[in-house]
């Protein structure tokens, strides 16, 4: 099944990274807070790959 919160941040990453200009900082605010909520509940491994997404959610900002 995997990690809930881990997927959750990783589809609400991907919607701000699709989400038009006019959406894009509710967007991001949310995949930031799934961001936090996922972290403390990872593994190392998946905590590497929501580091990565927080850099590639940075970039759209």
């Amino acid at each position: 099944m995997g990690n809930q919160l881990f997927q959750e941040a990783r589809r609400f990453v991907e919607m701000a990274k699709s989400a038009n200009p006019a959406d894009l900082d509710s967007a991001a605010a949310k995949a930031k807070n799934a961001l936090r909520s996922a972290y403390a509940n990872s593994t190392v491994a998946e905590q590497a790959q929501l580091q990565q997404m927080q850099q590639e959610l940075e970039q759209i900002q």
